[in-house]
């Protein structure tokens, strides 16, 4: 991914829906569990906390968690909870609760855009808010919206590139009834964004789960599992941003807990840090003196992991 875009460094990003083998005849999507934003766009949004895929959050943490760097430029830490409605010609309004997210709310409806790609949406309705293995729900109902206008619909979720003109509207349970009322040649609209604790909007966000705050470690975080851990900090106010990744399943490294990572990004100057996905994930690559792109750490296996994101630094 780092040389693909010419980074000269690069770290892997949020924990995502790596395996299915709870819904089986259900594709894993790869997408990631929490919000995620480019170039000031918002890309998609939380799956529920039950629903997430990775080691237990921190205490008071939550799906929405990001880390990224704001307009203003400075790195830092917040979360992004969508906020969305869908109005109709008959000017009922029906909230939206999903974007670009392999899994709903139970009752909801989501929003699926061209950039949620080719992947099926059937696992969108499997599992609830707080069991991701719950079996897949038999009600669902999804619409296509093309340039406006409700063009087809279908009792399953389907799949397959959505084309640029066009949206797709997807609900379970109570969601799916109310898109059931919306004949062919319905005109509607979709207005969303992600509503950003911090004042200043995010350039770029991806989740990850604070584990530092004011330049130290949070309370109660584990001290018995030791993994290879993956993480962002900032530093100096936000000016300077560290990506770090560590070894544990290859080598002589035991690995960290999650109190040590936060120890060790404290001991760095970072006046807030998060982590990211970790285990066979983690990975750290930067471009050597000939142009390359190496990876830094000792990979799972000797092997990189396909991930879902990640976050890239480039030079002019």
């Amino acid at each position: 991914m780092a040389a693909r875009q010419g980074a000269v460094a690069a770290v892997n990003g949020d924990f995502f829906n790596i395996e299915e083998s709870q819904h089986p005849g259900v594709q894993p999507t790869g997408a990631t569990s929490g919000p995620a934003v480019r170039a000031g766009r918002a890309l998609k949004a939380a799956v529920p906390d039950g629903q997430r895929f990775g080691w237990p959050l921190p205490q008071g943490g939550s799906t929405e968690d990001v880390f990224g760097v704001g307009t203003d430029g400075l790195a830092r830490t917040g979360r992004l909870t969508l906020q969305g409605h869908i109005r109709t010609a008959g000017h009922d309004t029906l909230p939206l609760r999903g974007l670009n997210q392999y899994a709903l709310p139970v009752g909801s409806i989501g929003l699926f855009t061209p950039s949620w790609g080719a992947t099926s949406r059937a696992r969108a309705v499997c599992g609830t808010d707080n069991n991701r293995a719950a079996p897949c729900t038999q009600d669902a109902y999804e619409v296509t919206v093309r340039r406006g206008i409700v063009r087809s619909a279908s009792s399953t979720p389907g799949s397959g590139q959505i084309p640029a003109d066009s949206v797709v509207l997807l609900g379970r349970e109570g969601g799916a009834q109310a898109l059931r009322a919306l004949a062919l040649g319905t005109a509607v609209r979709v207005d969303y964004h992600l509503a950003s604790s911090s004042r200043t909007p995010f350039t770029f966000a991806l989740g990850a789960h604070s584990i530092v705050e004011h330049g130290r470690p949070f309370p109660g975080l584990d001290t018995a599992v030791a993994e290879p851990r993956s993480a962002v900090g900032a530093a100096r106010g936000g000016h300077v941003m560290r990506l770090l990744s560590t070894d544990g399943r290859e080598g002589t490294s035991s690995g960290l807990t999650v109190s040590e990572l936060a120890r060790l990004l404290a001991t760095l100057g970072c006046d807030t840090g998060a982590y990211l996905d970790g285990g066979g994930s983690a990975t750290l690559a930067t471009r050597d003196r000939t142009g390359h792109i190496v990876v830094r750490n000792a990979l799972d296996h000797g092997a990189e992991r396909a991930v879902s994101n990640g976050v890239a630094v480039y030079s002019r």
